[in-house]
């Protein structure tokens, strides 16, 4: 079996910091804990690992989040993995800075990353584990609001929420 983990996110420096690429600071820190060196593989950074016996392989694809349906269905194809060796992770903006939550399935809740994962894979059942970013005050910063880095006040919660789901995506692999 293989387990697949999929940090969300844009590519590149400038975005590194990010709302948006909360995901992949999860599966960095996975990466770290597991000791794990990432290595450029088609269009995505893959670190390769055993779980509890299994093949693990921590993903960032290299493309931009709204388009992420692509990406990962070429890493699955190239890892003979399906949708049901995933766990994608990703920032929420409909949850509480630092909250964390679990899910097994669903909609992609207006997240353009997710939705464009399920429409390319043809499937809502993918395990995934949700970092909530907190919501701006009005509606039209939220492109901007994903797009900035946290403040220097949130960064202590922000580095317990990626933790807890680091743990949380070890909890689901212990599941599979």
């Amino acid at each position: 079996m293989a387990h697949v983990v999929v940090g969300l996110g844009n590519p590149g420096p400038e975005y590194r910091g990010t709302r948006h690429n909360v995901g992949q600071r999860v599966v960095d820190q996975l990466a770290h804990q597991l000791k794990k060196a990432w290595h450029p593989e088609g269009r995505a950074l893959i670190a390769r690992g055993t779980w509890r016996g299994d093949a693990l392989y921590l993903v960032k694809p290299q493309s931009f989040m709204n388009v992420s349906g692509p990406a990962v269905r070429r890493v699955c194809g190239a890892l003979d993995a399906g949708p049901e060796d995933l766990i994608l992770v990703y920032d929420d903006i409909d949850m509480e800075l630092g909250k964390v939550r679990t899910r097994l399935k669903g909609s992609a809740g207006g997240h353009n990353g997710v939705k464009s994962i399920i429409e390319t894979l043809g499937t809502d059942a993918i395990r995934r584990v949700k970092i909530g970013i907190g919501r701006p005050e009005h509606k039209a910063h939220v492109p901007d609001h994903v797009l900035t880095t946290f403040e220097p006040d949130e960064e202590e919660i922000v580095a317990a929420a990626v933790a807890t789901a680091a743990e949380r995506v070890l909890g689901l692999l212990s599941k599979a």
